[in-house]
């Protein structure tokens, strides 16, 4: 007589044959599972696309259908494989020189600003404020397998004090910069190019009225949940009626340090240098920081960021200084990965 075991054995697999037809034990295990599909991200990141695929096992005829899937396991699947990559996408967002479409629009405004020197309007105080929103376009283009531009096209909106109780607003003068980047893997990435300034102000009060330009470069390192690096170019006009001669300088030193949620700490001040000024009092030097987060609306990744700066030298005409001495910073970026 057999072993009550074996015995036992026997009904468990009659049964199992009757219930489930003929079927591998493997194809009798299989289950969805998800797989991600990845990007090189170096030098281009984006948000990994999560898909699921089936184990293709043979299934018999008898055999019902598997249990439906849990609606909420999608979106918990899919919560997840963005958790992942936003650390990641947050990076390419902070890199100026990273190949990611993206839309940025910067506001910057200082309060207790004063329209003029009192030497110009004796009646003339820091009460006022002077606000700046940048359109800030950056386009990447593929050059070859060595090289790539990155084109970065400042659109500022400003509204500016003037007299009385008025204030002129409207658009300034443009300013492309084109960045020619080698493709690497290495954590050190910079890019070089030209700055152009074009007098294209809608109200000759916001415009320099000269055509300027000049050499621009850029410095990034990456390591870990850090992200820094420095921006700078100087500028020299070269032609255009009006304004004043233009020969100016600016350095934007940044970091970021990445942390859980698409949540950061940034610091990017952005210090400028008038080298016209005669007395050595033209420079702008600001410190300062904020924090910011990726989220997404929808599948479309936004990057936004607030920062405060207070201006620890601020330029001066005619023995007063017109600029305020805290500027605020709201930043909203669209991102949208090229995945090239």
């Amino acid at each position: 007589m057999a072993p009550i075991s074996n015995v036992r054995g026997l009904i468990m697999s009659y049964a199992a044959s009757v219930l489930l037809g003929p079927q591998t034990a493997a194809s009798a295990k299989a289950t969805p599972k998800p797989t991600g599909a990845g990007f090189d991200w170096s030098p281009v990141l984006l948000a990994e696309v999560y898909t699921d695929k089936t184990a293709g096992a043979t299934v018999g005829q008898n055999v019902e259908p598997p249990p439906a899937r849990n609606p909420d396991s999608q979106p918990v699947l899919e919560q997840q494989a963005r958790e992942g990559n936003t650390e990641a996408l947050a990076k390419e967002a902070q890199n100026p020189v990273a190949n990611l479409i993206s839309l940025p629009i910067q506001w910057n405004s200082t309060p207790s600003s004063q329209w003029a020197p009192r030497a110009v309007d004796p009646g003339a105080e820091a009460n006022r404020t002077l606000n700046v929103w940048n359109v800030q376009p950056v386009v990447p283009f593929r050059l070859n397998n060595d090289f790539f531009l990155i084109s970065r096209t400042i659109v500022p909106v400003i509204q500016r004090p003037l007299a009385g109780a008025s204030d002129t607003i409207g658009i300034g003068d443009i300013n492309p910069t084109v960045f020619v980047v080698p493709r690497t893997s290495s954590r050190l990435q910079f890019g070089v190019g030209p700055t152009l300034v074009i007098p294209s102000a809608t109200d000759v009060q916001l415009s320099t009225q000269r055509w300027s330009a000049g050499p621009a470069g850029v410095a990034v390192y990456t390591r870990g949940a850090l992200v820094a690096g420095i921006l700078a170019n100087n500028i020299w006009s070269f032609a255009g009626e009006g304004g004043r001669q233009v020969s100016s300088m600016l350095i934007q030193p940044f970091i970021n340090v990445n942390l859980a949620d698409g949540w950061y700490i940034a610091s990017s001040p952005i210090i400028t240098a008038d080298w016209t000024t005669s007395t050595g009092r033209g420079w702008t030097i600001p410190i300062g920081g904020g924090f910011g987060r990726i989220f997404r609306i929808g599948s479309q990744p936004f990057n936004a960021s607030f920062q405060g700066f207070w201006n620890v030298v601020r330029p001066e005409q005619l023995g007063d200084k017109l600029l305020g001495p805290v500027t605020i910073r709201l930043q909203i970026q669209a991102l949208f990965p090229t995945g090239g």
